[in-house]
């Protein structure tokens, strides 16, 4: 059957016509646990009551009006969006990717208000930021930038986790502006960086009047076991950007920003059509209050050091793994050699997982998966990973 679906996936032989929580079904109503959560979208898992229902009774009333007028939902989502961040204001829009743009245009406008001609944001090796033309330039990934140049300017790339290396970089580059990181490196390979890089980021962004921009489209909402990443480690930054689990499943992104940043952008400066629409918001505010009815952010911090000690004494003595690395249920387990192959494994026994940068195996599970689930994700995937690196490999 010829599909009129443009190429651009390298999808897996299987459709799915429900879900429910942890599980999703395919069309044969087999029932695969789902570890991988839309990637870190579904936190909630699928189906949730609390969303539905959000959905339902927003769909009755209004879908769309567009930012041409106020969106009372939109401005509930806002406030509570600031309540939880310690953030000033933020852009709504649908995606992760436009969320950086957003950014990326808030960084360059805060540049040239400095005097800055051609302002520029240093950003790091082995990131990932998103697929526009922008946001693909700024991502330190050559595979996927290939065959797209010539590329946007103003990017200066120096290796992750290496405080170091950005300063050395203001120093020799004068029109640096800002510093745009992720808190912890998900596409890249679920890399955690020191537990005080940020704050010599901050320290660093503080004494050279640099925008401290962070990308929490993975590491937001939950996902490392606080609700934003940097509350790890006591900080504020200048912008922040959210997407993916925010809306569980409903496209929705933010641009967070605060300080000098939140006065940046004014009227006709930039705008989405869609963006924070009555739909989105609403599933989004559902999402929030969720979170806190059930305890998850705190449980998803429980459950993901349960989920790496459980593979730590699985794994134990297997000298292909690498690291098993984490912060809350954002989970990498590294091995010494490719192992995409592991996805195919893991769906034929009804796991889905993600294998990123090559060799590493990513978990991103969903907030509410539960003990017993939790058991047949550890069981099953490190049974396929002895399995896998007991069998001879071409180098």
């Amino acid at each position: 059957m010829t599909s009129h679906i443009m190429p651009t996936y390298g999808r897996l032989p299987i459709t799915f016509e429900r879900g429910e929580g942890a599980w999703l079904f395919d069309q044969n109503n087999n029932r695969y646990l789902d570890a991988v959560s839309g990637v870190a979208v579904c936190s909630l898992g699928h189906a949730h009551p609390a969303v539905h229902q959000a959905i339902c009774k927003q769909s009755e009333k209004l879908l769309h009006t567009s930012n041409l007028y106020n969106i009372a939902v939109q401005e509930q989502l806002a406030d509570k969006l600031i309540e939880k961040s310690g953030m000033d204001n933020v852009f709504f829009c649908n995606s992760g990717a436009e969320a950086n743009e957003a950014a990326i245009k808030l960084a360059r406008k805060y540049g040239h208000e400095q005097g800055i001609e051609n302002p520029a944001i240093i950003v790091m090796e082995k990131s990932f930021h998103g697929r526009t033309l922008a946001t693909l330039s700024a991502t330190g990934n050559a595979k996927i930038q290939q065959g797209f140049a010539p590329l946007v300017e103003g990017f200066i790339r120096v290796p992750y986790n290496d405080v170091k290396a950005i300063e050395q970089a203001v120093e020799q580059h004068k029109n640096v502006v800002a510093v745009l990181v992720e808190p912890i490196q998900g596409e890249g390979g679920v890399n955690v960086p020191a537990d005080d890089y940020l704050n010599q980021i901050r320290s660093l962004c503080d004494r050279h009047h640099l925008l401290m921009m962070l990308d929490e489209i993975q590491t937001g909402v939950g996902r490392t076991g606080r609700f934003l990443a940097f509350q790890h480690n006591g900080i504020l930054p200048d912008v922040c950007t959210l997407a993916k689990a925010l809306g569980n499943g409903v496209p929705i992104g933010a641009c967070l920003a605060r300080g000098k940043a939140a006065k940046v952008f004014t009227a006709g400066n930039h705008g989405s059509t869609f963006g924070g629409n009555p739909l989105a918001c609403s599933a989004a505010l559902a999402v929030l209050a969720t979170l806190d009815a059930e305890n998850l952010i705190e449980q998803a911090a429980q459950k993901g050091d349960a989920i790496c000690s459980a593979f730590k004494e699985q794994l134990r003595g297997n000298t292909h793994v690498v690291d098993i690395r984490h912060k809350g249920m954002m989970i990498g387990i590294e091995l010494d050699s490719p192992c995409a192959e592991l996805v195919q494994a893991a769906l034929q026994n009804n796991l889905l997982i993600n294998v990123t940068s090559e060799k590493t195996i990513r978990l991103l599970p969903p907030l509410i998966i539960n003990d017993q689930q939790i058991a047949q994700l550890v069981e099953t995937l490190s049974t396929l990973i002895v399995k896998h690196t007991d069998t001879p490999h071409e180098s």
